[in-house]
């Protein structure tokens, strides 16, 4: 098993051709123990089915590691070209249940299991190339091309552990062995678990930039909590001590669970763990390719509103109060452990990394100063919802990684399991998931009377995205009207047809509400899931929460309501999605109108929008670009500008210039206008531009 692990690659270092070569080799790795992990489904066949119906088929998971890496590459200017467009779009965006991810089957046609193992060549071959040629100084920092290999490396590492649940749930028919991922052989009965007391500490979470390994947006800040002492369960629960809950009927008796439990229990009919097997009165246990007999001293696995009825139940039958640890009692019960990071602590010491088993091994295998299973074996529910510490900035070439979760509905997982590697090992990560999910986590308990930190509004936490609500739903400024309204009016006014319409770089949705007064459906498409969910929140859950900043860090509060912007009865028409506008996927189409705001000049290679804008419109469709022209290399390179430039013959390039080069054959230019805008940064600054408005009709 130890040759498909390896550890992750610290940042530092005094050779630069030493590093390249670390960094190849732990790419490789990645890559063939990920591919090993699809050679568990028993022929290419199996790759088109679906183990878990809120998620893709498998096809979707083999391609979209590879096209992380090209479309992450793109996005930040390392290449210039793609490898496949097709694949790069479709394979672009998994699912987390949120509202703009699209599950509608007819919206994809997967390519053959062949194509796409050939296109995962032809990826590794050039990460392959950029690991040995691109430009690396030392240490490593998120600003480096390099970060972006490292990113593309974690990801798929992730991508390895929960393949491998997907796998796990596809029916045992579909699956076969493989010699890569043996389980463990030895089991016995659980032992009896018993509480160990943890001394009040003061706990410091997060860690600085210059860390020498990489990290998660999510990881970097600071968070500070005084825990008071507490007692922790020696072990994790056994199946064995979870079989009392499931023997006294407890999925039956709404008492232990919560409104979200009981939610799961109507719509799952769970009666016992999802890797369990009722056979002829018995359970049995679902491991990664086979039924094996109960092993009652393993880790059991559950999702979090299972574990929480667990410690519900156990309370009542114990008279005391348990409940799952905190983020910040784990750090405590880890400091107790004498833990150290990787790669100071080695993999043989727990059950992770794929050093010992593909599978679980006894609760009482591996401990760490009397407690066990600090690390490994299976991860830990905790009772915190994933949150931003303070000095939480996203990384721009991922900016949707943690944000969305901030929710208060995704809950830390700690500790990792014995599928966990590179990042996922580390002492700083952190990774939520819905309580509902299922991974390869199960859970231990405390008695604590410490309160846990609900998390913040997602939109408080980001600067950016406060200030685009305050430009789009705020107040105006300056007696200029609202940008996003005025340009719905200009939409309505030029429209042909008012059956189907594109808000494209909706940011925020304030104009996709605007369009659903003409149309009668309109589809809103960012780039980034930070603005798309904006606009999602407030068709769902009908409100919209943001800060406006007045001086320094004094802000206002504003929270507004769909009743009060008077777009209650036009929700229905609207649905919001994320997308890459020089990459949509083909079912975007059939348009009467695109508007397109204030983006071609935001775009990584405007012309490639351009180029096919048509085929997305019906006949007489109408396009309509705004753009304040101000090109900056930061967001186009200069060879992608469409103007503000001298060519080769000291020339003026002017983009509206350029516009009508590029979409004379197909679009007749039939409007020109000036439109102003207002974007409040402070009480007292403001960005105040003119954006020139061009509306094309489709010949």
């Amino acid at each position: 098993m130890s040759k498909l692990s390896l550890y992750p690659v610290t940042l530092d270092g005094d050779d630069v051709d030493t590093k390249r070569q670390e960094i190849r080799e732990y790419f490789h790795n990645t890559c063939n123990l990920y591919e090993s992990v699809f050679e568990v489904l028993k022929d290419d066949d199996v790759f088109y089915k679906y183990s878990e119906l809120t998620r893709h088929p498998m096809i979707f998971y083999f391609g979209h590691t590879a096209t992380f890496f090209v479309n992450k590459l793109i996005n930040m200017k390392v290449i210039k070209e793609r490898i496949n467009p097709n694949f790069e779009s479709i394979f672009a965006v998994g699912v987390d249940e949120m509202s703009w991810d699209d599950m509608n089957t007819k919206n994809y046609a997967w390519p053959k299991v062949e194509d796409v193992r050939e296109y995962r060549n032809k990826v590794k071959e050039l990460v392959d190339n950029l690991i040995m040629s691109m430009s690396l100084t030392l240490p490593i920092t998120q600003n480096s091309d390099m970060w972006i290999i490292l990113m593309g490396i974690e990801h798929e590492r992730i991508h390895i552990e929960t393949s491998l649940v997907l796998h796990r749930q596809m029916p045992l028919e579909f699956v076969r062995e493989v010699d890569a991922f043996k389980i463990c052989e030895h089991s016995g009965a659980s032992p009896k678990n018993e509480m160990l007391r943890i001394d009040a500490q003061h706990i410091e979470l997060g860690k600085n930039k210059s860390h020498y390994l990489y990290g998660w947006d999510n990881e970097y800040g600071k968070y500070e909590e005084s825990v008071s002492e507490f007692t922790v369960s020696k072990y994790l629960v056994s199946n064995g001590e979870f079989m009392d809950f499931v023997k006294d009927g407890a999925y039956e008796k709404e008492e232990y669970w919560d409104e979200e439990g009981l939610k799961f229990l109507e719509i799952s009919g769970a009666k016992h763990p999802s890797f369990w097997v009722l056979q002829n009165g018995n359970y049995m246990y679902r491991t990664l390719t086979k039924l094996i007999e109960m092993p009652l001293n393993w880790p059991v696995d559950v999702n979090a509103l299972e574990a929480e009825a667990f410690c519900r139940y156990k309370s009542k039958k114990d008279g005391v109060t348990y409940l799952l640890p905190s983020e910040a009692e784990y750090r405590a019960i880890y400091n107790y452990s004498g833990l150290r990071d990787v790669p100071e602590f080695h993999e043989s010491r727990a059950n992770l990394n794929f050093y010992h088993f593909a599978s679980s091994c006894p609760v009482d295998e591996f401990g760490f100063n009397g407690i066990y299973d600090v690390v490994g074996n299976v991860w830990q529910w905790s009772r915190t919802p994933i949150f931003g510490f303070e000095g939480f900035e996203i990384h721009e070439a991922y900016d949707d990684f943690s944000i969305p979760t901030f929710d208060n509905k995704h809950a830390l997982i700690l500790g990792s399991s014995w599928a966990s590697s590179g990042n996922l090992i580390m002492k700083h990560s952190r990774y939520a998931f819905r309580k509902h999910f299922y991974q390869n986590a199960g859970f231990r308990y405390v008695i604590s009377d410490s309160h846990v930190k609900k998390g913040i509004d997602i939109y408080e936490s980001d600067e950016l995205v406060s200030q685009y609500c305050e430009f789009q739903y705020g107040d105006e400024f300056f007696g200029v009207k609202n940008f996003a309204i005025e340009c719905a009016k200009v939409a309505a006014k030029f429209a042909q047809n008012t059956e189907k319409a594109l808000d494209l770089g909706c940011a925020t949705g304030r104009a996709t509400f605007e369009l659903a007064k003409t149309f009668d459906e309109v589809q809103g498409i960012d780039f980034s899931v930070r603005f798309v969910q904006v606009g999602s929140k407030l068709k769902d859950e009908g409100y919209v929460v943001f800060h406006t900043y007045e001086e320094g860090e004094i802000f206002t509060n504003k929270r507004l309501s769909i009743e009060e912007l008077g777009y209650k009865s036009l929700k229905e028409k609207v649905s919001f999605w994320q997308g890459d506008a020089c990459n949509m996927k083909s079912n975007f189409n059939s348009y009467d109108l695109v508007l397109a705001t204030n983006l071609i000049d935001r775009l990584y290679n405007p012309r490639l929008f351009l180029d096919t804008i048509d085929e997305r419109l019906n006949d007489d469709g109408v396009l309509i670009l705004t753009s304040p022209y101000t090109w900056q290399e930061s967001s186009t390179k200069k060879e992608f500008w469409l103007g503000g430039y001298r060519d080769s013959d000291a020339n003026e390039v002017r983009t509206l210039d350029t516009l009508k080069e590029i979409l004379n054959d197909k679009f007749e230019l039939i409007h020109l206008q000036d439109l102003e805008f207002v974007i409040k940064e402070t009480g007292r600054k403001f960005q105040h531009t003119i954006s020139q408005i061009s509306v094309w009709k489709k010949r």
